[in-house]
């Protein structure tokens, strides 16, 4: 069965490779993401956060040509949860996607919360990186 989701975006007055090599460092998401904000932490050979769901273990894409930046959040029992991450180049900048997907146990309500919780973090990161 396949998941309901939602692309979610936001253009940043920078360079794409620039944006991308933000994106590529793990310790930078503490900048901008809200959800892992002030508890992402190295966690043996990976990560782990503290979320409103409890500890989370966190897994990055490795940096990439492709200016992929994907990550997955395990929550403490559940399956793995991707958030796929681009940066694409637009008009002399950047275009950032996020595809968020709505989990089984979500009611309409919980997605529409997460969905603007992401857009709030994408205009945090449109904020640091132009600042």
């Amino acid at each position: 069965m396949s998941l309901p989701s939602r692309t979610l975006s936001v253009w940043i007055d920078r360079d794409p490779d620039a944006v991308y090599g933000f994106l590529a460092i793990p310790e930078n998401f503490m900048k901008w993401a809200s959800g892992l904000a002030g508890s992402l932490r190295r966690d043996g050979d990976g990560w782990a956060a503290e979320t409103p769901d409890g500890t989370m273990r966190v897994r990055f894409t490795p940096p990439n040509p492709f200016r992929i930046a994907d990550h997955w959040v395990i929550p403490p029992a559940g399956a793995e949860i991707a958030i796929p991450m681009r940066v694409l180049a637009n008009d002399g900048g950047s275009e950032v996607t996020l595809h968020l997907f709505r989990q089984p146990e979500m009611d309409d309500a919980r997605f529409a919360a997460d969905a603007d919780w992401v857009a709030r973090d994408l205009a945090t990161l449109k904020r640091v990186l132009e600042s």
